[in-house]
C-alpha cells in the first residue's frame, strides 16, 4: 500500500512526510483492517510533524480522522463492508482509575491514532475494533472525516465549558472545529461571538450565524457566559478570560499551548471565573456528536487532497488557506 510517513528528526518544513510503499498491515486479535476512504487533516497532525509534540515512534503514519470500510477480521458489530469512523483516542487500558470512573479520555495508558500507532494517511489502517464507531447513513466519506476529531472535540469543548441553551458563547479562532461547534451552538439557541484573524474567517462566521465577529485584538461587545479557545496561544486564553462575566468558563481546546502570560487576577480571574482544559474525547462523545450531526444534517465544507499531496494538505492547515476542513482521499 501507499502511505505518507513522518520520520522523526528527518523532516523539513513543508516536506514533513514522504510517500512510501509499505506492506499492508495485518489486523490481529481485537482489531479490524480498514480500507481508508477518507482521512481528515488536523492541527494536531501538524504539531506531531513539527515536533511540538515529542515523537513517540521513530516513524509514524499520521491521521486520526479516519473514515474506513472493514475489509478483514470483521466482527458481529462490524461486518465486512461496514463503514466506520476512527478518532484520536484509539485505545485505553480499561483498568486504570480513570477508565473505571467513566473518564477514559484521561486514561493513564492511552493509544493515540496517528501518534502512538499508525493512522489514516494511507490506503489501509488497522484499528481496535472497539474504537471503530459505526457511521450514520447520509454523510459522505469526505464530509464525515472532519467530524471525527474537529467535530467531536469541539462538541466536548462545549460540554467542558458547561454551555447551556440560549447563552452567549465566544469562539476564539475559527478553523475546522469552531465551524462545526457554531452549528451546534446555533441549534441550542446560543448567541455566538467569534474572535479570529482573517476577514475570510470572519465572513464565514457571519454566514454561519455569528451575532458578532472581531479581529484577534478586539473584544466582544457583551460579557460572555462561556468561551472556547481553539488557537494554541496563551494570549488567546487571557483575551477570552477578559470577556467573561463572573462565574463564566473558558475551555481551552488545544493539545499544545505555547504559554499563558501573566495576567491580573483581580480583574480577570476573580469572581469565580474558571479556566478548564479539554483533553481528548471519549467514545460516548463520538456517539453523541455523530448522532447530533446526523439530526442536524451536517454537511461541512471540505477541501480535498490526494495522498501524494499530504504535505500540501498540512501546509493548508498551517496557513489556514483552505476552504473549510482539509481531507485526504487515498
Amino acid at each position: 500500500m501507499r502511505a505518507a510517513v513522518y520520520q522523526a528528526g528527518k523532516s523539513t518544513p513543508g516536506r514533513w512526510l514522504s510517500i512510501e510503499e509499505r506492506p499492508e498491515p495485518e489486523a490481529g486479535a481485537g482489531e479490524v483492517l480498514l480500507r481508508v476512504r477518507a482521512c481528515g487533516v488536523c492541527r494536531t497532525d501538524l504539531h506531531i510533524v513539527e515536533a511540538e509534540l515529542p515523537p513517540l515512534q521513530p516513524q509514524i503514519v499520521p491521521g486520526h480522522q479516519i473514515v474506513g470500510e472493514v475489509v478483514a477480521r470483521p466482527t458481529a458489530e462490524l461486518p465486512l463492508g461496514a463503514r466506520v469512523g476512527v478518532s484520536w483516542l484509539g485505545g485505553v487500558d480499561g483498568d486504570c482509575w480513570y477508565c473505571r470512573h467513566g473518564m477514559e479520555n484521561l486514561c493513564d495508558r492511552p493509544v493515540f491514532t496517528g501518534y502512538t500507532v499508525d493512522g489514516g494517511y494511507a490506503e489501509y489502517a488497522k484499528v481496535r475494533a472497539d474504537f471503530a464507531i459505526p457511521l450514520p447513513e447520509g454523510l459522505e466519506d469526505r464530509q464525515a472525516a472532519p467530524l471525527l476529531c474537529a467535530g467531536i472535540i469541539g462538541y466536548r469543548s462545549l460540554r467542558v465549558a458547561g454551555v447551556e441553551q440560549g447563552e452567549r458563547v465566544g469562539l476564539y479562532g475559527f478553523g475546522s472545529s469552531a465551524r462545526l461547534a457554531i452549528r451546534v451552538l446555533r441549534a441550542w439557541g446560543c448567541e455566538v461571538y467569534v474572535v479570529t484573524r482573517g476577514e475570510q474567517n470572519r465572513q464565514a462566521a457571519r454566514e454561519l450565524g455569528a451575532a458578532w465577529t472581531g479581529a484577534e485584538n478586539e473584544r466582544p461587545p457583551v460579557e460572555l457566559d462561556r468561551a472556547v479557545t481553539f488557537a494554541p496561544s496563551g494570549d488567546v486564553v487571557v483575551s477570552a478570560l477578559g470577556a467573561l462575566r463572573k462565574g463564566g468558563v473558558v475551555a481551552i481546546n488545544a493539545i499544545h499551548l505555547d504559554r499563558i502570560p501573566a495576567f491580573d487576577y483581580d480583574r480577570l480571574l476573580w469572581g469565580e471565573r474558571q479556566i478548564r482544559s479539554v483533553a481528548n474525547v471519549t467514545r460516548q462523545d463520538a456517539r453523541e456528536f455523530l448522532s447530533l450531526a446526523r439530526d442536524l444534517n451536517f454537511r461541512p465544507t471540505v477541501t480535498i487532497f490526494p495522498l501524494e499531496e499530504a504535505n500540501r494538505a498540512l501546509e493548508a492547515v498551517k496557513r489556514e488557506s483552505a476552504d473549510g476542513s482539509v481531507v485526504i482521499e487515498p
